[in-house]
């Protein structure tokens, strides 16, 4: 299933992340709600995600969780989108 979000109105996300995707530098803004502390993925869980699946331990490493938690949210977060897709559908 694929899920697209939008991630800012006024692009400035995006420009961030084009930028540290293609120049390959670490991002350094900590204040940003997309930092994490990941160098392998340049600081960016958009580039991180980009890479394709993860399992739910490795997503849960990045963000400091357990692989239960992030089940857990995963649950959460597909039973909030269920009628979203069925309406679409």
């Amino acid at each position: 299933m694929l899920i697209i979000i939008s991630l800012s109105t006024n692009g400035e996300v995006m420009k961030c992340y084009s930028f540290h995707n293609s120049s390959g530098e670490i991002c350094k803004k900590e204040s940003c709600r997309y930092w994490v502390s990941l160098e392998k993925h340049s600081n960016c869980t958009i580039i991180a995600a980009k890479d394709g699946p993860m399992t739910l331990q490795t997503i849960g490493d990045i963000f400091g969780i357990t692989r239960m938690r992030v089940c857990q949210i995963e649950k959460k977060i597909l039973n909030k989108i269920k009628p979203v897709i069925n309406n679409i559908r």
